[in-house]
């Protein structure tokens, strides 16, 4: 069975008692809250970043952070029901419950509120798998994609994998027969609209990423204007400080990259960071 939920998501509508729950001045701003992003990378007027004024202020993003809160509280009660008929159907012992979101939103996070990047906040997202013969309490920080889930639904329930399957189980994680399944993921995000939004030039944008344990390498060409950036996940979660052009980081950025350009390859994607323009054709 599967259900599938619009929240959290805009517009930020919870019923008023799960709003009175988050009072916006009692909200922290994240560490890295900026009141916009400080450098082009396309999608920065489009969707949900329009749903506050520019520049984000704290009392603006504090509102935002509280419905979020809110919406996410009213969806964990629905998720308590469905979870209460399992256990009263007599099939909770029989059955493995997966939760999982398919992306996260930046909500006042390095200027943006959308989802439109390949930072910590929106390309990572929650993944509980529950179930009989399944660890209570385990957290695993192994890398992994959604698409992972399908093969390792199989392993789990005793199921043959398709041939056609490209993804990979975490039953072996799940059964601490490994500790990995991945070396690293790849992240990407490409926009190519090109329009004047609200007197601000919209430019083209291109994003790609690449993790591997801790370190987090992203390079990003909208305009005329690329950036790199490297951040050590492990003391830097929020993704603040760019140890991209810290000459002590040169080797890591070095194996980073080429990293990064070999999971372009392996991919079939089609841009080229060494060529102008990324081989990246904009939509005119």
């Amino acid at each position: 069975m599967y259900v599938s939920y619009t929240a959290p998501h805009d517009p930020r509508m919870a019923p008023d008692e799960y709003a009175a729950m988050y009072r916006p001045e009692d909200i922290a701003l994240p560490p890295n809250f900026m009141p916009e992003h400080p450098f082009p990378i396309g999608d920065l007027r489009v969707r949900d970043e329009r749903l506050a004024p520019f520049p984000r202020t704290p009392e603006v993003v504090r509102k935002h952070i509280a419905a979020y809160y809110a919406m996410i509280t009213h969806l964990d009660a629905q998720i308590g029901r469905v979870l209460d008929a399992l256990e009263a159907s007599g099939e909770a012992e029989n059955t493995i419950v997966i939760l999982a979101g398919d992306n996260g939103l930046a909500v006042g996070q390095h200027g943006l509120l959308g989802k439109q990047n390949i930072y910590e906040h929106s390309a990572r997202v929650p993944l509980i798998i529950s179930g009989p013969g399944i660890p209570r309490g385990k957290r695993c920080e192994a890398l992994c994609y959604l698409h992972d889930v399908f093969p390792t639904i199989c392993e789990l329930t005793g199921l043959p994998i398709p041939d056609s399957v490209q993804s990979l189980s975490l039953a072996p994680l799940i059964r601490n027969q490994k500790a990995a399944v991945r070396d690293s993921v790849y992240l990407a995000y490409s926009t190519t609209a090109d329009a004047l939004i609200d007197g601000f030039q919209q430019e083209p944008g291109v994003l790609r990423g690449v993790r591997r344990g801790s370190w987090k390498l992203i390079l990003s060409n909208c305009g005329e204007t690329i950036t790199r950036q490297l951040f050590d996940l492990r003391d830097d979660p929020w993704e603040v400080k760019n140890l991209a052009d810290n000459s002590e980081a040169a080797d890591r950025v070095e194996e980073m990259t080429r990293l990064l350009e070999e999971w372009i390859e392996r991919s079939g994607d089609t841009i080229d960071p060494n060529q102008p323009g990324w081989n990246f054709p904009p939509l005119r």
